[in-house]
C-alpha cells in the first residue's frame, strides 16, 4: 500500500467515525443560485435538514450572516447542546471569484483552509439549498444543509430542495432534521 492509499484509509475511517457523507469520486459541480445578492441573504436561517457531520451535534440550529465588510459575510452559528448549553461559532465567509458570489468560502479558524459554501437555490425570504464537497484523493466528502427563514419549511418546498441534492448525487435519505419547535428551543431566544 502507498502513502496516499494509507493517508486516505486513515482518513476515511476517521470519516466514517464521526459520521460524516464519504462517497466515492471527485465532488460533483452543481449549478450555483444565479445572480446572488449576499444583501438579500444576510439574516437568519433556520436548519431544517441537513447532512450529518461531526461539528454540529445540537438542535435548533441557526446560521446567522451580516456584513462584516464590503466582500466579507460574518458567519454566527448557534445550536442547543443536549446538555442545555448553547453553543456557537463565529467566522467569515467570501467569494473567492467575484463573478461566481454563490460559490462562497467560508472559514472558522485562523489556521484552518476555507470550506466551500455553495448556495445552491434561494429565494432570499423563504428557503435556502446550500451545498460543500470536498475532494480527498478517490472519495470525497459532502455537507449539505436545507434552511427556511422560518422554524418549518412547507413539505412541497423541502421536497424539492432534497430533489435537488439528489439529481447531483446527494445521498438524501441520510439528511438529519433538526428539531425547531419553539418550546425545546426557547432557550435559543432568550
Amino acid at each position: 500500500m502507498n502513502a496516499i492509499q494509507v493517508i486516505s484509509l486513515a482518513l476515511l475511517s476517521v470519516l466514517a467515525a464521526n459520521a460524516q457523507v464519504i462517497m466515492p469520486g471527485r465532488c460533483p459541480k452543481p449549478a450555483v443560485q444565479e445572480n446572488f445578492d449576499a444583501a438579500r441573504y444576510l439574516g437568519t436561517w433556520y436548519d431544517i435538514q441537513r447532512l450529518p457531520h461531526s461539528f454540529q451535534k445540537g438542535e435548533c440550529s441557526t446560521a446567522t450572516y451580516s456584513l462584516k465588510s464590503p466582500g466579507v459575510v460574518g458567519v454566527l452559528n448557534r445550536e442547543l447542546l443536549a446538555d442545555g448549553t448553547i453553543n456557537s461559532i463565529s467566522g467569515s465567509a467570501m467569494a473567492k471569484d467575484p463573478s461566481q458570489p454563490a460559490k462562497l468560502s467560508v472559514s472558522f479558524f485562523e489556521y484552518a483552509p476555507p470550506a466551500p459554501y455553495w448556495v445552491l437555490s434561494t429565494d432570499y425570504n423563504n428557503y435556502s439549498l446550500v451545498y460543500s464537497c470536498t475532494d480527498l484523493g478517490v472519495l470525497h466528502v459532502e455537507f449539505a444543509w436545507i434552511m427556511s427563514r422560518q422554524p418549518t419549511m412547507p413539505e412541497e418546498t423541502l421536497e424539492e430542495l432534497k430533489g435537488t441534492l439528489s439529481s447531483i448525487g446527494v445521498r438524501v435519505d441520510k439528511l438529519l432534521s433538526s428539531n425547531q419547535d419553539s418550546v425545546y428551543c426557547s432557550a435559543m431566544h432568550q
